[in-house]
């Protein structure tokens, strides 16, 4: 890894990974202002957090496009969906205060509205279905306000009344029974802990969460307040052409944060370090253990999502408004992490190169690995593997075994050798498919499921 911060961040910006066709291969290291505008952005900011530090933050680009106003890491950014497990924390603290239940039905907390009957069935949900996706709201997201348009209150939007610009929140599938995204239920948890408090939800989540962590370039004020403006990027959705007014306004203020990756990646010090058993934190160390459990789906805990990376623990959210895009992760163990914030949505595959770049630079184990480690199978084990597969009545596809493994043949197309992960996995590197061979109980080979781009297709073995 470069020594020191200017070195580092030299060799971030200068080794940027943008995707291929192909999984784990990408192009050549390009240098950020290029792909900033080949992706037509004309600000970024950035913060990485290695050795349980804030290693560095800094701005790159503009404000607003065709201007000379620099960003730089007081300037704030909507962080649109990244609002949500900020807001969650609030919520985790009036738990732990014994203010609120995360297993009590949220219509014993409501007075201003109500979750309503569908007929005569009254639904039952809770704030850890919300915090979790799994509540059965409905409305994923929120497309915002111009700031000249007249703005709905929080009932209005949750019935879908004029002059809001969304449908009526509701619960539409069964709750607790699957994972499903939900800005809806968010809005909702916003009025509940409104109508618990009695104080508006800008001056909540300041008490709660943004002065304890010390989090001075963030507001959940909406509209943004007039001294805020100086500081704020404008927004580009696309051909760094800008939103109307600036930028959109958002009354969904739980997903509504005005902040930096600076503050945000304060919250994730804050968390880390609480994990690590350090005292005094904004949360006890068994109620942040709750949010980073799975709940209903293995990749979702209480307001942040979950994900395993070259055998290490990591948390955060993304999000998306219009004309801007944002990205946080955060170690559960190794004491790293990085905020990455744009102020364009044609950036969108920016964001992860940027974070591929980091990842690489600092030697994060869910970044380094390229391609799938090869097992080694000897020959006995891959011969039983070898026959016919019939994927439908006019199709089929063959397995082969040659001197150097497995090769698959299907319909017209060259042979394929297939790379084993495992004794049962197998992989190629040169498409983004994946072979999983299957088993009868006895143990007798019955068919295989070839993956690729999101889908599985089960082929039975024939011969």
């Amino acid at each position: 890894m470069p020594t020191g911060p200017e070195q580092q961040i030299d060799h971030v910006i200068s080794h940027l990974l943008p995707e291929t066709a192909f999984e784990h291969q990408f192009g050549p290291p390009s240098h950020l202002a290029e792909r900033m505008t080949y992706h037509k952005t004309p600000g970024v900011s950035i913060a990485v957090i290695d050795n349980d530090t804030l290693m560095w933050a800094r701005g790159f680009g503009v404000r607003t496009w065709g201007t000379s106003e620099p960003v730089h890491e007081h300037t704030r950014f909507q962080a649109a969906s990244i609002s949500k497990p900020i807001f969650a924390l609030a919520i985790m603290r009036l738990v732990q205060h014994g203010q609120l239940d995360l297993d009590a039905d949220v219509n014993t907390y409501l007075t201003t509205w109500h979750v309503p009957a569908n007929a005569s069935w009254q639904p039952r949900i809770t704030l850890r279905q919300i915090l979790s996706h799994s509540a059965g709201l409905s409305v994923h997201g929120f497309p915002g306000y111009l700031r000249n348009e007249a703005l709905p209150t929080l009932p209005q939007i949750l019935d879908g009344q004029p002059p809001a610009n969304t449908a009526a929140v509701r619960v539409n599938i069964l709750p607790a029974t699957q994972f499903r995204y939900s800005g809806g239920g968010t809005t909702v948890a916003q009025q509940l802990v409104v109508d618990v408090l009695g104080k508006p939800f800008p001056q909540i989540m300041r008490e709660l969460i943004l002065d304890p962590l010390e989090m001075h370039d963030s507001t959940y004020a909406q509209p943004l307040p007039r001294e805020w403006e100086a500081l704020a990027s404008t927004a580009h959705p696309w051909q760094y052409q800008q939103v109307a007014g600036g930028w959109h306004v958002y009354p969904e203020m739980a997903a509504g944060l005005w902040t930096t990756p600076t503050d945000l990646a304060k919250a994730g010090l804050a968390l880390q370090r609480i994990r690590h058993g350090a005292p005094g934190g904004i949360l006890t160390k068994e109620t942040l253990e709750q949010m980073l459990t799975p709940q209903t789906g293995a990749e979702m805990g209480l307001g942040f999502f979950l994900h395993q990376g070259g055998g290490s623990s990591w948390f955060g959210h993304n999000g998306w408004n219009e004309g801007f895009i944002s990205d946080a992760t955060f170690s559960c163990e190794g004491g790293q992490g990085a905020v990455v914030m744009i102020n364009s949505n044609q950036g969108q595959a920016l964001v992860p190169e940027i974070m591929r770049a980091i990842g690489q630079t600092y030697g994060w184990p869910s970044y380094t690995k390229s391609t799938p480690a090869s097992a080694s199978l000897g020959a006995e084990v891959l011969a039983v593997y070898v026959g016919t597969y019939e994927l439908r009545e006019d199709g089929a596809c063959i397995v082969e075994q040659r001197e150097d493994g497995l090769w698959l043949r299907a319909a017209a197309q060259a042979p394929l050798r297939l790379m084993p992960m495992s004794e049962t996995e197998f992989f190629t590197t040169v498409l983004n498919t994946r072979v999983a061979f299957e088993r009868s109980g006895e143990g007798t080979v019955t068919g295989m499921t070839l993956r690729q781009d999101g889908q599985s297709v089960l082929a039975k073995k024939t011969g």
